[in-house]
C-alpha cells in the first residue's frame, strides 16, 4: 500500500444466501465476486454499472455494515475482514456514508442539530457546549445558516437536507467517504451545487472518496479514477480520462454511448446492449456479459477472462486490443 492510499480491498466478494422454499437447496447469489481496488487521499475512485451491479453492496463492505464473505479490506495495513469487531468497531468512525436519500438518512422527530451532535455523543467524550459549537461550526462549513440547528429535516429543501447529511457523515473526521447516488435524487442545477461541494470539503480534510452513480455526467465532473462493475465484477478500471476518451471493454462503451453530449454537432453512435441483466444467481459462463456483447467470440462463453492491462486501463474481457 502506497503512503498516498487510505484503503486497498483484494478480491473483494460478498456472497448470499438465497432460500428457495421448504423443500429445495438454497442457492448462492453472487452480489459482488472479486473487486480490487485502492482508495487514496484526496482522490475520488467512481463505481458506475447498472442496478444490480454490485455497487452499494460494495458500499455496504466498504463502510463496514457488512462484512465480506472472502477477500481483503486493508485500511492502514489492517484487514479488516479478518481482524476482531472490536478493532472493526473502533475503524468505523473512519468510514462513513452519504446515502441517495437524504430525508430517508434524518430522523424527521430530531432538530438538525441534534442530528449533527448524535455521532459525538455516542462516539466521543466531549461536553454538551463542544458538540453544539462543533455542530454550528460544520454547518457553516456545508453552507448553511446558524438558525437551521434548531430546525426539523422536513423544513429543508432536497439540496440544504443533502447538505445535512453531508455535514452529520464529516462530524467523526472520517477519512474516508462513502457517496452512494448522493445527487441523483436532486434537480440538475442543486446537483452542481453539491458536487462543488464534495470538491471543496475534499481539498479542506483531504478526504479519499467512493462515489457511486450510474450519471456517467456526474462521474465526469468529480472522478479521478473509475471502476466499471457488471454483474458483480469490475469489468474495466483505469483513470477519468483513459476510460472516458478510450474505453476498451464493449460494456463501458455500450454505457458512454448512451450518455447525453452537450454538443448538437457531435455525431455519436449509440451501441444497443441485447436483453436484460442476467440474474447473479444464475449467471452466464465464461464472461458473463457475453449474452449482450456486440463483440463477443466462441470463447467468450467457454472461459473466464482474466484482468489485463489494455492502454490505459485494466479490462476483464478477451476481445478487447490496444
Amino acid at each position: 500500500m502506497t503512503a498516498a492510499a487510505v484503503l486497498e480491498a483484494t478480491n473483494l466478494a460478498r456472497h448470499y444466501q438465497v432460500s428457495r422454499g421448504a423443500f429445495r437447496e438454497p442457492v448462492t447469489l453472487k452480489a459482488l465476486n472479486g473487486a480490487s481496488f485502492v482508495l487514496q487521499r484526496g482522490k475520488t475512485l467512481a463505481v458506475v454499472g447498472e442496478s444490480g451491479c454490485g455497487k452499494s453492496t460494495l458500499a455496504r463492505l466498504v463502510t463496514l455494515i457488512e462484512p465480506p464473505t472472502s477477500g481483503e479490506l486493508r485500511i492502514e495495513g489492517i484487514d479488516l475482514a479478518t481482524t476482531d469487531s472490536a478493532t472493526r468497531r473502533s475503524w468505523r468512525t473512519k468510514v462513513q456514508i452519504v446515502f441517495q436519500d437524504p430525508y430517508g438518512s434524518l430522523n424527521p422527530r430530531q432538530k438538525i442539530g441534534h442530528a449533527l451532535e448524535e455521532p459525538l455523543l455516542v462516539n466521543t467524550g466531549k461536553s454538551r457546549d463542544e458538540r453544539r459549537r462543533a455542530a454550528q461550526e460544520m454547518l457553516a462549513l456545508v453552507g448553511l445558516r446558524p438558525e437551521h440547528y434548531d430546525r426539523y429535516p422536513h423544513m429543508f429543501s432536497g439540496g440544504q437536507r443533502q447538505r445535512i447529511a453531508v455535514a452529520r457523515a464529516l462530524m467523526l473526521n472520517p477519512e474516508i467517504l462513502v457517496l452512494d447516488e448522493p445527487v441523483s435524487a436532486l434537480d440538475v442545477s442543486i446537483q452542481a451545487q453539491i458536487l462543488n461541494l464534495l470538491v471543496d470539503l475534499q481539498e479542506r480534510f483531504n478526504l479519499a472518496y467512493l462515489f457511486i452513480s450510474h450519471d456517467l455526467s456526474v462521474v465526469h465532473h468529480i472522478a479521478d479514477e473509475i471502476m466499471v462493475m457488471y454483474l458483480g465484477v469490475p469489468v474495466e478500471s483505469g483513470s477519468r480520462d483513459a476510460i472516458f476518451n478510450n474505453p476498451k471493454h464493449p460494456y463501458t462503451q455500450a454505457l458512454l454511448s448512451a450518455t447525453p453530449v452537450a454538443d448538437p454537432f457531435r455525431e455519436k453512435k449509440r451501441i444497443v446492449l441485447r436483453g436484460e441483466l442476467p440474474s447473479p444467481i444464475n449467471p452466464p459462463s465464461g464472461c458473463t456479459f457475453h449474452p449482450r456483447c456486440p463483440v463477443a467470440i466462441d470463447i467468450c462463453p467457454q472461459v473466464v477472462p482474466e484482468h489485463r492491462r489494455v492502454g490505459g486501463s485494466i479490462v476483464t474481457c478477451h476481445v478487447a486490443k490496444e
